[in-house]
């Protein structure tokens, strides 16, 4: 039976996401509202403006399914916006984020978007070849806690991708490359936990 996995629709690059998971043959639905997260096996929050994404989770009522369905095992990915939204807590007041992923995030530290950059970072779960990162007025993981692994790391020694159990988080954008691994990393997320 094939998982299903849905992107979060609400504003961002979800498009961008469903586009890269259907090169690897993976169909996903576009979620908006609550009760479409029920017969998922998996979900993106993509990349895009943290507060608004934030906004819209009230505004749409979705905010308290999804934190239930995430601390009850859903496989989720968090790129850019997504991260921030999964983080325990931020350095600054806003947005509220979901507070399911033992990390804590700083909005846009990398710089704003004339500061955005690309480079090559070692993924040691997606074999020896490099990745290419683009980071985009991209967010920094400041603490780490317990039980979460560090898949990369910059040059600095700052993370940049982070797994707990069935959370995956990224500063950068992979659905921004036509390096595919790191939507099949996610696969093989869900496909453990569904």
């Amino acid at each position: 039976m094939s998982n299903r996995i849905g992107v979060l629709a609400l504003q961002g690059d979800f498009l961008e996401h469903q586009a890269a998971l259907l090169k690897i043959g993976v169909n996903s639905s576009e979620i908006r509202l609550p009760e479409q997260l029920d017969t998922l096996d998996g979900i993106i929050i993509p990349g895009g403006e943290s507060t608004t994404i934030s906004k819209l989770m009230d505004i749409y009522d979705i905010r308290q399914k999804l934190k239930h369905c995430i601390n009850n095992g859903l496989a989720v990915w968090g790129t850019c916006a997504g991260m921030i939204l999964l983080a325990k807590s931020l350095e600054e007041p806003d947005p509220i984020p979901l507070q399911v992923m033992n990390i804590k995030v700083s909005r846009n530290a990398y710089g704003r978007q004339r500061d955005s950059f690309e480079t090559k970072v070692k993924v040691t779960q997606l074999g020896s070849d490099p990745y290419h990162a683009i980071f985009i007025r991209a967010p920094k993981i400041t603490d780490v806690g317990n039980n979460v692994e560090i898949l990369a790391s910059l040059k600095d020694g700052g993370p940049i991708a982070v797994r707990e159990k069935n959370l995956l988080a990224t500063s950068f954008h992979p659905e921004l490359t036509n390096d595919l691994r790191f939507h099949s990393f996610f696969m093989s997320i869900v496909n453990s936990h569904s």
